[in-house]
């Protein structure tokens, strides 16, 4: 897989940010008082559980923004399967830069990495069909790019990153429409030529209605395996064709013998549990 780093300049004001407001007005009062100004360490960043990577340019930030002259050897980079008790990164320099950084830099890391595996497992368990996993709009208000990366760097791929990059019919649009073809209709004389419209249905009537106006793709909504197969039937490649609702490891293979070509998961986002990880003293 080749996951593109994500720019500094896109994360490095979060990363500042968490650090100023874990410093607060005095700093690191624990380790100020405990550890000597001159007192150099190396520690290693280790996973407790098994999952995938992400994130781990931000925490390598957040200690370098302690302190500039700490050393990091990464050892398992972004998107990479780890299990427990791997080494991911090693950490060496101030030992006082080291403490002050490392709840920062586990947190970006702990959260975006247990994203990376959500969306692993979910990958995995499609693994031989057609169908991709993408993510949502469901994410935490700020942390966007953050999060629809680590499911880069699961194996997914991402859907809207925002309200401007393509438009999603939805039915509460509809109802204020009067209708598919209305908001269609309106949709295309409101917005260029290069953006996709999708539509999102709940019954196979809807889809008729819809395809028969020619758009790029259609949301099929929380449809019982049985319509899903038969809405893969009547688009017959017209559009693409989009699964959501109820998606989860153990109902994502039947879902996508379907037939559809992508399946969308708020949960990756907004209710993955975070992976496991420790910044542990080094022997």
């Amino acid at each position: 897989m080749s996951l593109a780093p994500l720019p500094a300049i896109m994360f490095e004001p979060l990363v500042r940010s968490a650090l100023l407001e874990d410093l607060g007005r005095a700093g690191d009062l624990t380790t100020n008082a405990i550890v000597p100004v001159d007192h150099l360490k190396t520690m290693v960043l280790v996973t407790r559980q098994p999952g995938v990577i992400a994130g781990l340019d931000l925490a390598v930030l957040a200690f370098r923004l302690i302190d500039p002259t700490i050393h990091v050897k990464v050892e398992r980079a972004d998107g990479r399967a780890v299990q427990a008790g791997d080494v991911i990164a090693t950490v060496s320099g101030s030992g006082r830069g080291l403490l002050t950084a490392e709840r920062t830099a586990l947190n970006f890391l702990s959260h975006l990495s247990g994203i990376a595996s959500a969306t692993g497992s979910v990958a995995e368990a499609v693994r031989g069909h057609r169908a991709k996993i993408v993510c949502t709009r469901k994410t935490t208000p700020g942390l966007r790019a953050l999060e629809k990366y680590a499911v880069r760097a699961g194996g997914g791929s991402n859907h809207r990153f925002g309200l401007d990059d393509a438009v999603l019919i939805k039915d509460n649009h509809i109802a204020i429409a009067g209708g598919i073809r209305p908001a269609i209709e309106r949709v295309r004389t409101g917005v260029g030529h290069l953006v996709k419209i999708e539509v999102e249905v709940d019954t196979l009537d809807q889809l008729e209605h819809a395809l028969d106006l020619g758009i790029d793709a259609v949301l099929l909504d929380n449809m019982s395996l049985e319509q899903l197969g038969k809405a893969v039937a009547m688009v017959g490649g017209r559009a693409i064709t989009e699964a959501s609702g109820r998606i989860t490891p153990a109902t994502a293979p039947a879902i996508a013998a379907t037939g559809v070509d992508l399946m969308s998961i708020g949960w990756l986002t907004h209710s993955a549990p975070i992976l496991d990880i420790g910044l542990d003293y080094s022997s």
